[in-house]
């Protein structure tokens, strides 16, 4: 590690207790990855406040009791856009005298490290949620994105990974000696199996008890696998597929008109766009089989709930649902960017219910056995406090 200049920790809230501040992109990661933790780490008796993208999903952390600072992320890599959310976080670091200052996500965990480090903040701490640098693109954009990861990894004094591979990843490429696989983490008390619900969202949607719902829950992005995974229901037989799900105002590429159009008129009702959910846990005990047909991932949040809901996984066989999902056992894994092969997965799982069942078992017990809320979060604020 480079050195920096440090303040001396406040202790504002008595002996072992510090001022944190969290740092994410958008609202909705702040909401869905973010909020469990700024709560342990409350209970823990730490003094934690949030700093992201302003937007409605805020307002179960501000309602929670939790300060949220707006600011002006972009995801974007335009260097003006970048260097105003830097200003305005060094103001903020400055304003509030944290202790430590954790980041997340590639860009604004860069910046939020990087103005940490200008303000000469105690402990600076990174959680990475999956490397540019292992995403599909060009070799510019990745060896740029590794060169700013590597420089931002030596100022950083606490550097985890919620995917195991990427925490190895980091200690190979010398990006930090000490990068640690944390995980990912949901209640699997809320995340279970639910006769009640499975009945009332299909009698919801207008699902029969036979019918076979497969499901996908993530952001209606290109790189979710969306073209491949229409393109696999129109050759998976007496299934309906069930889309929860929207498009962040910050998400780039195309709006897959053309795809969803198609797929419409091909499936008709065997094709259900439910938009975004605040009962996701309901929804998804209403399905038979989850499926994130992803280009790349971290450690994905959908994966972990559908699989303590009791759900067989048909993923990609990329980063984090090859760390997750053993493939025959508690899932299926499949090449990414490919229908046919995602077709022949799925169609096997509909028409093995008794093999489906027992996947579904495999997957809440591993689940339970690795991502636990719990366990996770007493990790990681151990890591920090």
């Amino acid at each position: 590690m480079i050195w920096r200049r440090k303040r001396a920790p406040s202790r504002a809230g008595g002996e072992g207790s510090k001022r944190i501040l969290e740092i994410a992109n958008v609202d909705f990661a702040m909401k869905q990855f973010l909020h469990p933790l700024m709560q342990a780490l409350r209970d823990a008796g730490h003094h934690v406040e949030g700093g992201c993208a302003d937007g409605p999903h805020l307002a179960t952390l501000r309602e929670d009791g939790f300060v949220v600072h707006a600011l002006p992320m972009a995801r974007s890599y335009s260097p003006i856009a970048q260097f105003r959310a830097l200003r305005a976080l060094i103001r903020l670091i400055r304003r509030m005298q944290p202790d430590l200052v954790h980041g997340h996500m590639p860009i604004s965990g860069l910046l939020a490290r990087v103005a940490a480090w200008w303000c000469g903040v105690p402990c600076i701490a990174y959680t990475c949620h999956g490397f540019l640098f292992n995403q599909p693109g060009s070799f510019k954009r990745r060896a740029l994105s590794f060169v700013l990861e590597w420089a931002a990894g030596q100022i950083t004094d606490r550097y985890m990974t919620v995917s195991h591979a990427e925490a190895r990843d980091a200690r190979r490429l010398y990006i930090h000696r000490g990068a640690q696989g944390i995980g990912n983490g949901r209640d699997p008390a809320r995340y279970r199996p639910d006769a009640q619900a499975r009945a009332e969202i299909r009698q919801a949607l207008g699902l029969g008890d036979d019918q076979v719902v497969i499901i996908a829950v993530s952001r209606i992005v290109r790189h979710k696998g969306y073209p491949e995974l229409l393109r696999a229901m129109e050759s998976v037989p007496d299934a309906v597929l069930v889309i929860v799900g929207e498009r962040l105002p910050s998400d780039h590429g195309d709006m897959m008109g053309q795809e969803f159009a198609r797929a419409t008129e091909i499936l008709g009702s065997r094709l259900k766009l439910l938009g975004y959910r605040d009962d996701t846990q309901r929804v998804l005990a209403a399905a038979d089989i989850f499926t994130l047909p992803s280009h790349f991932e971290g450690l994905p949040m959908s994966v972990i709930e559908a699989m303590l809901t009791g759900l067989p996984v048909v993923a990609t066989d990329i980063r984090g649902p090859a760390e997750q999902i053993v493939s025959g056992e508690s899932g299926l894994l499949v090449p990414p960017g490919l229908a046919a092969p995602l077709s022949e997965a799925l169609t096997e799982l509909v028409r093995d219910p008794s093999r489906r069942q027992a996947m579904g078992e495999a997957a809440r017990a591993r689940a339970v056995a690795l991502y636990g809320q719990k366990r996770v979060l007493e990790r990681v604020v151990a890591i920090l406090s």
